[in-house]
């Protein structure tokens, strides 16, 4: 990071207009029809999960701790940060991009995985490699296998695991003291009106990025023409550049990513999408690729 931007003041601004919002609008929920906090509730959540992904790659400042306190409050109540944090850093070993042995977050899976899946969890997956069955059963399917990887680890690590998950809890805590405490609204409203909605738009986000390829470089998407939900993604639609520069602020990407545009393209193979739109109209009900790995071991 270069010395004059030791501290990153947009972020810094960003992260106090998100936890502002999001305090406003839970304790102002009585006010809004339903048609209006439900999609204010899950962009403030999925603009959260934005935020802590920033935050992870070391902004807005030099201090881990603080960039930590700043992101570590779970809004959406499911993901530890450090959790998160963990499993992300890991994925950003492009050697092993999409290898669902080495990449946390794969969509994929090896022959032998795959055939140790029953039915109904086959069908699961199956329906998630379309946008409409990510975005509606992604979340839950998502939170699952969170529990079941967190119950392998603590098998191993007990210890580091239930700090993680003592101190997630304790966030969770502070989340629905509020909520429902102070704010006097329905868990269930919390839950299933903002928080799942929130988690279907990150899914939206992460539905396309990536695809099986032999060739390290083209295994990274482009979505283009994205400025209403790139904002919301903090630029992570113009992925390939997040990948190739892990470390440089959200509000720097599309400038990056205009400069060198040709270069990008060229990169990856050409894998470019002219909006999300453009995703829905190929995905909505299409299979994205065949959820088995064709080059894992």
């Amino acid at each position: 990071m270069p010395e004059s931007e030791s501290i990153e003041w947009p972020t810094v601004a960003l992260a106090v207009f998100i936890h502002g919002s999001w305090l406003a609008l839970t304790f102002l929920h009585s006010f809004l029809p339903i048609w209006l906090l439900v999609p204010m509730g899950a962009w403030l959540i999925a603009w959260h999960s934005s935020l802590q992904h920033e935050l992870i790659h070391g902004h807005p400042t030099r201090s881990q701790s603080v960039n930590r306190a700043m992101g570590l409050v779970p809004l959406s109540l499911w993901l530890p940060y450090d959790v998160y944090r963990t499993l992300h850093l890991a994925h950003h070993r492009d050697e092993m991009l999409t290898n669902p042995l080495h990449d946390p977050e794969s969509a994929y899976w090896t022959p032998e995985q795959w055939s140790e899946l029953g039915a109904v969890p086959r069908l699961m997956v199956r329906l998630q490699t379309t946008i409409i069955g990510r975005l509606t059963l992604g979340p839950a399917w998502s939170f699952g296998r969170l529990l079941a990887q967190e119950l392998a680890s603590a098998r191993t690590s007990p210890r580091d695991t239930l700090l993680t998950w003592a101190a997630h809890l304790a966030g969770c805590v502070a989340v629905l003291t509020w909520v429902v405490g102070v704010c006097k609204m329905s868990p269930w409203v919390y839950l299933l009106g903002i928080v799942y909605p929130g988690m279907s738009l990150s899914q939206l986000r992460s539905f396309a990025e990536h695809r099986a390829n032999e060739s390290v470089t083209e295994r990274t998407a482009i979505v283009e023409n994205a400025t209403f939900l790139g904002l919301l993604f903090l630029f992570n639609n113009l992925h390939v550049v997040h990948h190739e520069h892990p470390n440089l602020p959200w509000y720097r990407i599309p400038g990056c990513y205009r400069k060198h545009r040709e270069a990008f393209i060229a990169k990856n193979g050409g894998i470019v999408y002219d909006s999300y739109l453009d995703v829905m109209r190929r995905f909505l009900f299409r299979v994205h690729d065949d959820p088995v790995h064709p080059f894992a071991p």
